[in-house]
């Protein structure tokens, strides 16, 4: 039964959309433990790491701007990178959670939809927190962009739920 669940392409389709969306996550988690040294790399790669470098457009100088916030509290509060490290925890725990959808997507749909949930909040969080916390209209509008590029696979994924329920799988 096992090895006709997997010959079927719309449980293979299922699979790649959301194992696309459990690597997303995995990957925003991983990129989420070294901030400092990413964007220290980023500044270098733009020339921003020159002594009196000036910041050609507004990008560049939110770039400076994040650097050396990083570089100041890591520097007075190294214990503030420890709530980082929880955020990247927390993504790939979320993606642990993807793993009972990607095996039995009848069975964990509320799982699918459940994450579907998430990603719409991450639009009023981004929207009404940013600018509490002094973030660029632009910045905010790349969040919500994170909420909504998930939203659209797991969208795929309900969708392919009920075509799977549907065939009797």
């Amino acid at each position: 039964m096992q090895a006709q669940a997997n010959a079927n392409p719309l449980l293979r389709l299922y699979r790649r959309v959301l194992g696309l969306f459990i690597a997303g996550l995995i990957l925003s988690g991983l990129t989420a433990f070294p901030l400092r040294h990413e964007l220290e790399a980023v500044c270098s790669i733009r020339g921003l790491d020159q002594p009196n470098a000036t910041p050609a457009h507004n990008l560049d100088r939110w770039l400076l701007t994040i650097r050396d916030g990083l570089r100041t509290t890591y520097a007075n509060y190294p214990w503030v990178a420890y709530g980082t490290d929880w955020l990247a925890f927390a993504h790939l725990v979320l993606a642990l959670f993807f793993i009972g959808p990607f095996m039995d997507p009848i069975r964990n749909v509320w799982v699918v939809k459940a994450g579907l949930i998430a990603c719409l909040l991450v639009l009023p969080l981004a929207l009404i927190a940013g600018p509490w916390r002094g973030i660029p209209l632009g910045w905010r509008l790349i969040d919500c962009s994170f909420g909504v590029l998930g939203a659209i696979p797991l969208y795929c994924c309900l969708r392919l739920t009920r075509r799977l329920a549907a065939a009797g799988l």
